[in-house]
């Protein structure tokens, strides 16, 4: 089982998730953060770290945000790998608790 970030990162992409991963299977791109299921270990480091409450183990993600599992195997083929926290948007925290934010996902 893989884990995966889900709708709530879009437009926030805290990135205290990448400090904890041991094996550097997030990967970045203009305003969200994917995981690499190939690369996952199931750790379960990242969960606790998020403060969007984006990422789920593959069987826990929520049924609406399902299309999420693919899209963050699709996108991780094209975005760089991120090792490092970096700091969030400066309005990230406006961002968190929005819904239906899958239109504003910058690929």
């Amino acid at each position: 089982m893989t884990y995966v970030v889900t709708e709530s990162c879009i437009k926030c992409k805290y990135t205290d998730c990448v400090d904890v991963c041991p094996v550097d299977c997030f990967h970045e791109g203009p305003n969200f953060l994917v995981i690499d299921p190939d690369e996952c270990i199931d750790c379960t480091l990242c969960v606790a770290e998020c403060p969007a409450e984006a990422i789920f183990a593959e069987d826990d993600v929520p049924e609406t945000q399902r299309s999420f599992i693919a899209l963050n195997a699709e996108l991780t083929k094209n975005w760089p790998v991120i090792t490092e926290r970096k700091p969030g948007p400066t309005d990230a925290d406006e961002w968190k608790e929005v819904k239906e934010k899958l239109h504003l996902l910058e690929r």
